[in-house]
């Protein structure tokens, strides 16, 4: 054969052989078209290559370490992993989650506890830098206590409750720390989820911060603890480091703080208790916490039903018998003795700091627990200076006027409230909150229940000035295109008992069908009457009639937007408006210092700067924001003045220009006055209650003939210290007026209120002749006997009519003997009835009313 016999051809293959005999073929030669491995040809160039991309173009045999997406699958197969991957990937997690584990556990180290449990002294400093005490951690002797010293009642109460598997488990509650983390992670609330262990490690270790890390931390501690401690001194390790409120850090000094026993003389029944308190100390104590939401009432009523949850807990975890548990129930909620503060908190110290505390514990990241434990130097805004003023002032009225001793039915039990706070920064200066804090312990200048009566006017004006009368002819809701913007200068119906009617003219009715009929005080009739004057003399039916026009949840809103706190109000009824809510003395003061301000608010605050081992670590930066146009604050400013120049609130004046308003309770159960210069924002309230009585002994007492007066109202008491104070505060201070206000809005005529003033309104009772000159000190009421429903019939609502059988009182005042008293305010002899079940619960236990308390209609 020769030699130079052609080979057959050969396949084409890829790689760099295919490479080099492409670079030989000489330049514009287009290669041939390579073979397949079956010896046809390959697709043309200009066909597109298969499906598959560069996993179908592998050599055979070569594979990736991980197969995904899939190799050698089409479609939605490519991307379903295989079962090795599955699994592999699962085992790799496991395997990398036990290392991490295990690190972790290596790295965190188990503190010390005596000396992470260490607890220190808290140092609160005047607005001038000047010391004003030593206090906080430490009022209580910690005391540690072994295990052998704690009664075992204690012990099997805080195990149910708390940690039923606590003698089973490792120390930890891994599906607890999963949900916890999440639901922090996502920035829901806070959950705890954790064993006692847990808690014993947060509370010796670590703490009380919220966040994944510190969780975590915890979590590896408390494996370490779980390991390497007893159960039973886990527990005393928890039973002892556990806040239980009123400063108390551990089971004995609770014991002492809230029975005066030692931590082994807690009996089954106390010991439920005291582990409720471990749920949150402030919501639980019965004699109250710090804030609305912590009344004496409202812890009571959470504490027994925690308490009978606990001893259900007890019998359910084998902890305690049926008949054990029916013998405590049956021997009633153990009510613990009132808090005892430190002695170095007499006066008013004790009020400044717990407001201070408060504060601190809502507005920053330093828990109560922590607060507790001590090392802060706090420096509050309270001027010490007129905190002593605001404090003679009172004590002023009360030596000279308050006499128990010798008018014991009248005089007894009344008690005085007061702030006063900064315009435009909202520091409170001054605050007065009783006689003693280490004798009554409530702060009378913050959230007590007493309601404000027509101080709460002012609010209404604003809203009228601010969102407009709606119109007659549209819906419920109106934007504001239909609304008309009041003026000071709108004349409204002033004459008393007018039935009360909705924006739209139509009478307001209540869900029986009966109509409301207001009424003023002393029964005055004063025709039509603009609403500056009616400011002036405190008339009620233009004011609520007015409510009614704008919409009572614009005038609820105008209050919370001046700073008024939504949680101190009644529900919204047409009294609303006539002041049947109950601010604080320190949020009426703010709220009134929005005025002041020219409608820039500020939340009130009490503490400036706070450091810890000399450095400071919070700082108060809220800023002042727009709550109300210029004109609607320098009106109503306006109108104000001449409250104190002309009217109820001249026993008020200071010598300087000031503006403010009257206020008065039915009953006459409370008086305040509330007022203000441009410098400084004044709010002080009256009222009588024994703070010793319970259940439904404790209520707001009238105070008729207190001081020798025949009645209390704003114009009285409050205004004098109000005046005394407000004189002694801006002694060597600029005197300062008021801007002239820029008119505002438009003047209209609410229902009955003729633009023809030769047109007399209609009135349900024959009309009296106004009287042209104010006066300081209102007449009272003069009970009438005439019926003011059309068919002769008593209205429930009507506040002064009787029937045959002696008598119903719809409404508060009457009671007269033999009567039933439908509201609040009844006299011997009238029997309470049930409120109505819409009607929210009333502030006192005084009865109720239609409007969402105990005040059917204000008095000044």
């Amino acid at each position: 054969m020769s030699e130079h016999r052609r080979k057959p051809p050969q396949p084409q293959g890829g790689g760099r052989a295919a490479a080099r005999r492409a670079a030989q073929q000489p330049p514009g030669r287009r290669a041939a078209p390579p073979h397949s491995a079956s010896g046809s040809e390959a697709a043309p160039h200009s066909e597109e290559r298969p499906y598959g991309g560069r996993a179908s173009a592998r050599p055979p045999g070569k594979k990736r370490f991980i197969d995904y997406p899939r190799a050698g699958k089409s479609g939605f197969r490519r991307w379903v992993p295989s079962w090795k991957l599955v699994t592999g990937s699962f085992l790799f997690f496991i395997v990398l989650l036990i290392g991490a584990v295990g690190i972790g556990l290596m790295i965190v180290k188990v503190p010390s506890p005596a000396a992470a449990a260490q607890v220190q002294k808290n140092v609160y400093y005047w607005s001038n830098g000047e010391q004003m005490v030593v206090s906080g951690g430490g009022d209580y002797n910690r005391q540690i206590v072994p295990l052998s010293k704690i009664s075992k009642s204690m012990q099997d109460a805080v195990i149910a409750a708390e940690n039923a598997s606590f003698y089973q488990d490792k120390g930890v509650d891994p599906m607890g720390i999963a949900r916890a983390v999440v639901n922090m992670a996502k920035g829901g609330t806070t959950q705890s989820g954790s064993t006692i262990t847990q808690q014993y490690v947060k509370n010796t270790y670590l703490g009380q911060e919220q966040t994944i890390k510190r969780k975590v931390t915890e979590l590896f501690i408390a494996i370490k603890v779980g390991a390497t401690q007893e159960k039973e001194d886990i527990l005393a390790g928890y039973l002892n480091t556990a806040f239980y409120g009123r400063g108390a850090y551990g089971i004995q000094a609770a014991s002492r703080a809230y029975y005066n026993k030692d931590a082994d003389e807690i009996n089954p029944s106390e010991a439920a208790f005291l582990a409720a308190t471990l749920n949150g100390p402030n919501l639980y104590d019965p004699h109250g916490g710090i804030g609305s939401a912590a009344t004496a009432e409202k812890n009571l009523e959470r504490a027994k039903n925690r308490w009978e949850w606990i001893l259900k807990r007890e019998v359910e975890t084998d902890h305690m018998s049926d008949a054990d548990r029916d013998k405590w129930v049956a021997k009633g909620f153990p009510m613990p003795q009132r808090p005892k503060p430190a002695t170095n908190k007499a006066g008013q110290i004790g009020y400044l700091t717990n407001l201070a505390d408060e504060y601190i514990v809502k507005h920053t990241d330093i828990s109560r627990a922590e607060l507790d434990k001590g090392g802060y130097q706090i420096h509050t805004t309270f001027d010490k200076k007129k905190v002593q003023q605001l404090s003679a002032a009172v004590e002023k009225v009360q030596k000279e006027n308050i006499k128990p001793k010798l008018r014991p039915d009248t005089d007894k039990y009344v008690q005085f409230g007061g702030a006063s706070v900064e315009p435009g920064t909202g520091k409170i200066v001054a605050v007065y909150g009783g006689q003693d804090a280490l004798e009554h312990w409530i702060n009378n200048s913050d959230y007590t229940g007493v309601q404000v009566g027509s101080t709460f006017k002012p609010f209404v004006l604003a809203a009228a000035m601010t969102d407009g009368k709606r119109d007659p002819s549209g819906g419920e809701e109106q934007p504001a295109s239909m609304r008309t913007k009041v003026s000071p200068d709108s004349v409204y119906d002033g004459d008393n008992k007018l039935a009360l009617r909705k924006y739209d003219g139509t009478v307001w009715t209540d869900e029986n069908g009966k109509e409301w009929h207001q009424k003023n005080d002393g029964n005055e009739d004063y025709g039509r009457i603009d609403l500056r004057t009616a400011m002036e003399k405190s008339a009620n039916t233009p004011f609520i009639q007015l409510g009614m026009d704008v919409g009572v949840d614009k005038v609820r809103d105008a209050a919370v937007n001046a700073g008024l706190d939504k949680d101190e109000f009644t529900s919204l009824t047409p009294t609303f408006s006539l002041g049947t809510s109950a601010p604080s003395a320190i949020n009426l003061a703010g709220g009134y210092a929005t005025f002041a301000a020219r409608g820039m608010q500020a939340d009130p605050y009490s503490v400036e700067t706070i450091e810890k081992d000399g450095v400071e670590i919070w700082k108060h930066a809220e800023k002042p924001e727009r709550a109300f146009e210029q004109a609607v604050a320098d009106n109503v400013t306006d109108v104000l003045k001449g409250v104190v120049e002309n009217g109820t609130g001249t026993n008020a004046q200071i010598g300087r220009p000031a503006a403010g308003k009257t206020g008065t309770t039915d009953d006459n159960k409370s008086a305040w006055f509330a007022g203000y210069t441009p410098q400084l924002s004044t709010a002080i309230g009256m009222w009588r209650i024994d703070d010793n009585a319970e259940g439904a002994d404790k209520k707001f007492l009238p105070m008729y003939g207190v001081g020798g007066e025949a009645t209390i109202h704003g114009a009285s008491f409050p205004s004098e210290i109000f005046a005394d104070y407000m004189t002694a505060a801006h002694k060597g201070t600029p005197v300062k007026s008021f801007p002239e206000p820029e008119p505002i809005g438009e003047e209209v005529f609410g229902n009955g209120a003729s633009p023809d003033p030769t047109t007399a309104p209609p009135s349900k009772t024959p009309s009296k002749t106004p009287s042209t000159t104010p006066s300081t000190t209102p007449s009272t009421e003069t009970p009438s006997t005439e019926p003011s429903s059309p068919d002769g019939s008593c209205d429930p609502l009507d506040l002064d009519c009787e029937e045959e059988n002696g008598g119903q009182n719809g409404g508060p005042g009457g009671g007269r003997p033999g009567g039933q008293d439908g509201g609040p305010g009844g006299g011997p002899g009238g029997e309470e009835s049930e409120t109505p079940s819409t009607a929210p619960t009333p502030t006192d236990d005084s009865g109720g009313d239609w409007f969402g308390g105990p005040a059917g209609y204000r008095r000044d």
